[in-house]
């Protein structure tokens, strides 16, 4: 059983109480023996031997109360337990707020490292009580500021080697123009047209990814059909999967699948996965979107579109990465053909907040599956 804060203070009270009882009876019993050796050495002879029970009772008791003195007695010993009790209380005080206080000195001086920066130290947990607790907290909030800072840093890196890129790409040819003193041609503004694009499709990636990720990111919830929506957003992409050889099909249920969603987040959400099917799966490969109704999981209902392809798969050791930000899998998903590397963590935090998640299975050269459950009402 693990002891509280109180049910510890209430334990050394107890054992202060018993420490003084313990105290008064053993004075009291000293005192009493040394009265019982006073009497044995100045009544006990031959009158008090020859005396009747009834007169030794009542020569005890004389000498007894001829002896304590009571008033003067009272006065000395009233002041003797007063000073002892006085102590005791003292040097259990500072016992007890040393024990109360000791965990709390390990936590300021931990806070106060916190303060200037070190995020790296850490409060033993010694014991299962209030203190220990806090220092348990204090050390899960100490590795998640960690986490956090490392992932500025991560977002900062990457922020600038996403730059760079489309940025140094525009300047170098600004100024291998400037210096040839040519004017420049429409095909060179074109191409700075493009990486325009891309830059601001990074800022809009990024601002996006920055409000879902503080949990800000605003949802316009509206009741939608998910059979007429998927149909619409499979028709938009069609064209592009047939341009690249691909063979597209949506498989739905006769009735409709109703959740509470907004349509453009989902919209966008549905296109990053379909593109990137069209991107990753090879001329000739399928792609097949299946809906799913009242799916249980977890205790509760779910509404699941899959987006399956037969494209080039994914090797197992990247999976537990795939939805990081700025992530893509080495070659096959490079800068150039896989966009800015945000879709998939856009597409993760938009179903998160939904109150949904997502999950990924593939197999290098067999294909990818991304499963998305979005929470319906059970009906009837």
């Amino acid at each position: 059983m693990k002891m509280t804060v109180r049910m510890k203070i209430f334990a050394s009270m107890g054992l202060l109480v018993l420490i003084v009882s313990i105290t008064f009876s053993l004075t009291t019993q000293v005192y009493t023996s040394s009265l019982m050796d006073q009497f044995q050495k100045e009544q006990i002879n031959a009158n008090y031997l020859s005396a009747t029970p009834e007169e030794q009772i009542e020569i005890f008791k004389s000498y007894f109360l001829d002896n304590m003195r009571l008033d003067t007695l009272l006065q000395v010993t009233h002041g003797v337990r007063l000073l002892f009790f006085v102590t005791i209380g003292l040097l259990f005080s500072f016992w007890i707020s040393g024990v109360l206080t000791f965990p709390l000195k390990k936590l300021i001086s931990a806070i106060e490292r916190v303060a200037q920066g070190d995020l790296n130290v850490k409060v033993p947990v010694d014991s299962k009580d209030e203190y220990g607790k806090v220092a348990q907290t204090f050390n899960d909030m100490t590795f998640r500021l960690r986490e956090a800072e490392e992932a500025r840093r991560r977002l900062v890196a990457d922020v600038a080697h996403e730059l760079r890129t489309p940025l140094s790409v525009m300047q170098l040819k600004l100024e291998n123009y400037q210096q040839a003193g040519h004017h420049a041609p429409p095909e060179m503004l074109l191409r700075l047209h493009d990486e325009v694009i891309r830059l601001s499709q990074l800022v809009d990636d990024l601002h996006v990814l920055s409000l879902a990720e503080a949990g800000r990111l605003s949802l316009d919830r509206k009741p939608l059909d998910l059979t007429v929506h998927l149909e619409q957003i499979v028709d938009d992409v069609k064209y592009e999967a047939e341009e690249n050889g691909l063979d597209i099909r949506l498989f739905t249920i006769s009735r409709p699948v109703t959740v509470m969603a907004d349509a453009r987040r989902l919209t966008q959400l549905f296109f990053n996965l379909l593109t990137n099917a069209i991107r990753y799966t090879p001329r000739g490969g399928k792609i097949t979107v299946e809906i799913e109704e009242q799916v249980v999981d977890r205790n509760a209902y779910f509404a699941c579109v899959s987006v399956i392809d037969t494209g080039i798969g994914i090797p197992a050791e990247e999976l537990p990465h795939l939805f990081d930000r700025f992530y893509r899998v080495d070659e096959a998903r490079s800068r150039y053909t896989g966009g800015t590397g945000l879709g998939l963590s856009i597409a993760h935090h938009f179903v998160k907040a939904h109150g949904g998640f997502i999950r990924v299975a593939s197999q290098p050269d067999k294909g990818t599956k991304f499963t998305v459950f979005l929470p319906i009402t059970k009906s009837f």
